[in-house]
Formats: C-alpha cells, sequence, structure tokens
C-alpha cells in the first residue's frame, strides 16, 4: 500500500522529510537558503518546522517508532 493511502505511513513520511530537511539546513545552510521559493522551497519550509517545532517534532518521532514497535 502506498504511503499516501495510509496515514500513518504518511505522518512518517512527513516526520522523515522534517527532520530530514532540518538536518540538511543545519549541515549546509545556504543548500536550503537559495530555495526559498519553488518546488524546492518545500523543503526550506520543512526545514522552518523543524527549528521553530523541534520539541514537538522530536515528541512525535518517539511515539511513532513506539506505534510502530506496538503494531
Amino acid at each position: 500500500m502506498s504511503a499516501l493511502f495510509n496515514f500513518q505511513s504518511l505522518l512518517q513520511v512527513l516526520l522523515l522529510l522534517i527532520c530530514t530537511s532540518t538536518y540538511i539546513h543545519s549541515a549546509v545552510p545556504a543548500l536550503l537558503d537559495k530555495n526559498k521559493n519553488g518546488l524546492l522551497g518545500v523543503f526550506w519550509k520543512f526545514a522552518r518546522i523543524g527549528e521553530r517545532m523541534s520539541p514537538y517534532i522530536s515528541i512525535c518521532c518517539i511515539i511513532m517508532a513506539f506505534s510502530h514497535l506496538m503494531s
């Protein structure tokens, strides 16, 4: 089943995109800062979400990890 049709998988993909974009932005900020608009601007926005909401994102990642272990 595709991640688009399974809500838990969709949330997991979004969390992974947010975490990956935040990590890339912290390692190489110029890579995402030059692409604030357009299609690649989505990754810059994910990085902003990850930076500003990092405690909530971390909690969501932990919850998703435990829910994945339980299923």
